[in-house]
């Protein structure tokens, strides 16, 4: 029943086309999926992954015209994505000028290799060294060389106002295992909270940063919407639903999203999780080698397509 890692993180955009090029052209990660919210249907759902969609490597975003996000604790704070070796860090802070994108260059938060920028809308984003652990597939139309494409999903920073409840939830309730700490200024003042998820390493942790005295965040575009840890089966799946109910814990209940099943909770200082399938997986409704060049909808959608696609502007392929 343990959790095996980060299954995705889901963020806001306001521009879906710049979105798409940037994500596609310049970090050269592959459109996965290409659906909608299946709670508010005018809103596009954006997935990028690597070349196989492999679980744990997709940032994906609902387009809202939102206002930019304000940032402040309660809140997940920048997410990493996994790159392999120095040089391919070097590749990239290049690549990142070229491309007129602003970075910190390179530098070591706990031990690894980094190097942080943001989208253009204020995503905060970190490529980091995994040393080749974790897994990774390659994207063989991807502009980026495949020695330097990203892998997946890294470590992923949060900001709360008091470690206590959050860390009693990590713990107790999803059985995360403290793995020290760590102090970047860059990051956050203070010390920052490790936590190990299933076996951990780089594409298996959050780091967990105390803000006391920091105002809320406020959603908008730039900001992450919530984090999804990795459920392998099924029956692990409906093992945590029993789980959840019988600790009672406010939840969602089960949630079929077709592509994965899904059970979303706030932890006490309000960020959102979700615990996420790894199957059926992209490949359920379009094959493996054209995923995301056209609208996927799941099977509830699919009567409603017509007037669901008259309301999304073009992406472009």
């Amino acid at each position: 029943m343990n959790l095996s890692g980060l299954h995705h993180v889901t963020a806001i955009c306001a521009d879906a086309v710049g979105n798409h090029r940037f994500y596609t052209q310049v970090l050269g990660m592959r459109m996965v999926k290409r659906t909608v919210n299946q709670d508010d249907t005018s809103a596009y759902h954006l997935f990028y992954g690597d070349g196989r969609a492999t679980p744990g490597s997709d940032i994906t975003f609902f387009q809202w015209p939102v206002p930019p996000a304000k940032r402040g604790t309660r809140s997940i704070i920048r997410t990493g994505l996994r790159v392999t070796g120095p040089s391919a860090l070097d590749w990239w802070a290049q690549r990142l000028t070229a491309a007129g994108v602003p970075h910190g260059g390179v530098f070591e938060r706990n031990g690894r290799l980094t190097l942080d920028f943001e989208d253009p809308e204020g995503q905060r984003l970190s490529l980091v060294d995994d040393g080749g652990a974790g897994a990774g597939e390659v994207w063989e139309r991807s502009p980026v060389p495949a020695l330097h494409q990203i892998r997946g999903l890294g470590p992923l920073a949060l900001s709360v106002p008091d470690l206590k409840p959050t860390d009693m939830v990590l713990r107790q309730l999803l059985g995360l295992r403290p793995a020290g700490s760590f102090q970047d200024a860059s990051l956050v003042d203070g010390d920052v909270h490790v936590y190990a998820i299933g076996d951990g390493g780089p594409s298996a942790e959050l780091h967990l940063a105390v803000e006391p005295g920091k105002p809320g965040a406020r959603e908008g575009a730039g900001a992450v919407h919530h984090v999804a840890l990795r459920i392998p089966t099924f029956e692990a799946y409906d093992a945590w639903a029993r789980r959840l109910a019988d600790v009672r814990y406010p939840h969602s209940g089960p949630v079929d999203r077709h592509y994965f099943r899904s059970l979303y909770f706030r932890e006490p200082n309000g960020i959102l999780f979700e615990l996420a399938t790894d199957g059926p997986g992209f490949d359920v409704d379009e094959p493996m080698e054209t995923l995301g060049e056209t609208l996927s909808l799941p099977p509830f959608l699919e009567p409603r397509r017509q007037s669901i696609e008259k309301g999304l502007v073009p992406l472009g392929a």
